[in-house]
């Protein structure tokens, strides 16, 4: 065994030796990326089509937030917010008028910014609308994915997130997703219905659009029976649909906007919870807080990611390049018997593998996909999602398709 593959199963034995199990990573070990492109520590290249589950939306590295995150990290990093800094509020002014809201909470990861809009909520349904202590409920989807916590996953469907965590939070209606008709039925029902938090593509169940109109139509229920629409856009947000947020598909604005990931462009830690200023006056000076959001690094870096996408037109062309990556997906599901369909918005896409006949197809798909230089990752046992950096250009592209297409035909 060389030495550059020596180092590689030494460093995957320390991840697996120290580190607490979570994620089932793919083997390959990364020490650098740029744009589209990552490289593992034997210096071989590969296309990555995860892009850190869409948080990497502005490419790897990307000049701009780099140079910006190396300033500000020279000049102060965190104050906590007993104190004002000099790049939070530009910042908040950015953001909100980036997005048309009145004021935002910064905090750090999705999972956060999830747990502050469920507290927004229901702190709003006491003091705004009046349901009575203790008695708000938030109607959720199958098939959801908002984060890790312990409030969180007792309102997934996901034994694997859920068994052996409770007891679970209550307060939680699940309905199906992508279902009118369901949201309309628990609102007529219950009066103690506070909110629907929702993600407009569901990312985790494998780029699950759902039909035309949904979006509209669940928001004006919520007008019509006074419930916050909160719309969970962490991994669908900034750009990766093809719109500044997927919400924009159907002219949706929502009540409360959860924002993460691509918010930084993988530079750091940054999520955002956006509303009114009728909504969030519920929260006072000591009731909620983050010791690390709002930090001048974040500031500064969540700026300079937001001026990327706007500058390089980041939305238009992951529109544009979504419709030809679904059109090349199309052709090839009609060559090969594995793939059977794709489906998805911008470049945020999925291909849905006929794993009858070998339940572990999609994962050795992957792995091969790997070994011709493009790195993706299966989801729910036998879908691949395909999302690259939007800075990713047609002519490579182009190639990527082609290892796709090489790679799936050579499984049939």
């Amino acid at each position: 065994m060389d030495n550059s593959i020596n180092r590689a199963h030494e460093l995957m034995e320390l991840e697996e030796q120290y580190g607490a199990h979570n994620y089932h990573p793919l083997p390959a070990v990364l020490e650098r990326g740029e744009g589209a492109y990552v490289w593992d520590v034997n210096g071989k290249r590969y296309y990555d089509f995860l892009s850190a589950y869409s948080a990497v939306n502005q490419g790897h590295c990307h000049p701009k937030i780099i140079k910006t995150l190396i300033e500000q990290s020279q000049k102060l990093t965190l104050t906590s917010r007993a104190f004002y800094n000099d790049k939070l509020g530009p910042y908040e002014e950015f953001i909100t008028k980036y997005f048309g809201y009145e004021k935002v909470l910064p905090m750090n990861t999705g999972a956060e910014a999830v747990e502050t809009a469920i507290k927004l909520c229901r702190k709003w349904s006491y003091e705004k609308k009046g349901i009575d202590t203790d008695q708000a409920k938030i109607v959720v989807c199958e098939n959801n994915f908002h984060g890790r916590t312990t409030t969180i996953v007792s309102f997934s469907v996901d034994p694997d997130a859920y068994t052996n965590y409770g007891p679970y939070t209550p307060g939680f209606v699940v309905i199906p997703y992508n279902d009118v008709a369901a949201l309309e039925k628990v609102l007529n029902e219950d009066k103690n219905i506070a909110g629907f938090l929702v993600e407009p593509i569901q990312g985790e169940a494998g780029a699950y659009v759902p039909i035309d109109g949904y979006l509209e139509k669940t928001a004006a229920l919520c007008r019509k029976h006074n419930v916050l629409f909160i719309a969970d856009e962490v991994q669908t947000g900034v750009a990766r649909t093809g719109k500044l947020l997927a919400c924009d598909y159907e002219g949706v604005h929502p009540d409360i906007l959860v924002l993460g990931k691509a918010l930084s462009g993988g530079a750091y830690p940054v999520s955002a919870v956006l509303s009114s200023n009728e909504i969030m006056e519920v929260i006072k000076p000591g009731q909620h807080g983050s010791t690390y959001g709002g930090n001048p690094v974040a500031a500064a870096v969540a700026v300079a990611a937001l001026e990327v996408v706007r500058d390089e037109e980041l939305a238009r062309k992951a529109h544009e390049h979504g419709i030809y990556f679904r059109e090349a997906m199309t052709n090839l599901c009609n060559e090969s018997t594995v793939a059977s369909f794709v489906r998805g918005k911008g470049l945020l896409n999925a291909l849905i593998i006929n794993n009858e006949g070998h339940k572990n197809l999609a994962w050795d798909i992957c792995l091969k996909l790997a070994e011709n230089g493009l790195l993706a990752k299966p989801t729910h046992t036998n879908i691949i999602r395909f999302a690259p950096p939007l800075v990713i250009t047609h002519a490579q592209l182009e190639e990527c398709i082609g290892i796709i297409n090489v790679t799936v035909k050579s499984f049939g």
